[in-house]
């Protein structure tokens, strides 16, 4: 990983940190602002509240592997604990804070049902038409992918390998993600 000032800032700041990477452009960022200017006060000298601007801090963005704004980071102890990007609501927003408060990355949200239907949907589509094209591999394995994001969050096998994988994959990547 890229050592930068900002990351050894990061890593030597004594309380948790939510990162906040936006840019003046970006009309989410602007969205979740004030929302976020009344968490960090709620959270004053609890959790620290560091606001990057893209354009002005590539080397900070690139550093930390963000592909997009706005992008929110909590740290704890110079770990990296939760990462999301996009707009928020508020309640979304503090669940951040106290992720980075804790130390402890906040359980992932279900799926809404229209967001697991159309994946089903799409996901038995490709299955489909990769049946039918003779079969046709590639769209079988695709399709299958689609499908298995349609149920993820309900499969115990998943739920069981997933922690695993993330400690293998961040133990071997060696990095604060």
């Amino acid at each position: 990983m890229l050592q930068t000032p900002f990351l050894d800032r990061l890593r030597r700041h004594e309380r948790p940190v939510v990162v906040d990477v936006w840019a003046p452009w970006c009309l989410p960022c602007r969205t979740i602002e004030p929302a976020l200017d009344r968490l960090a006060e709620r959270y004053a000298g609890r959790v620290d509240l560091w606001r990057v601007n893209a354009d002005e801090e590539p080397e900070a963005v690139r550093a930390l592997g963000v592909y997009g704004v706005p992008t929110l980071i909590g740290f704890r102890q110079g770990r990296e604990v939760v990462r999301r990007t996009g707009a928020l609501s508020e309640d979304a927003l503090a669940q951040l804070f106290e992720a980075a408060l804790s130390g402890q990355g906040p359980a992932h949200p279900r799926l809404m049902a229209t967001d697991r239907l159309l994946r089903l949907l799409a996901g038995g589509a490709l299955l489909a038409l990769g049946w039918r094209a003779g079969p046709a591999p590639a769209l079988l394995v695709i399709g299958g992918i689609v499908l298995f994001s349609g149920v993820y969050d309900r499969c115990p096998l998943w739920q069981a390998v997933a922690p695993r994988l993330v400690a293998a994959l961040r133990r071997a990547g060696g990095g604060m993600r």
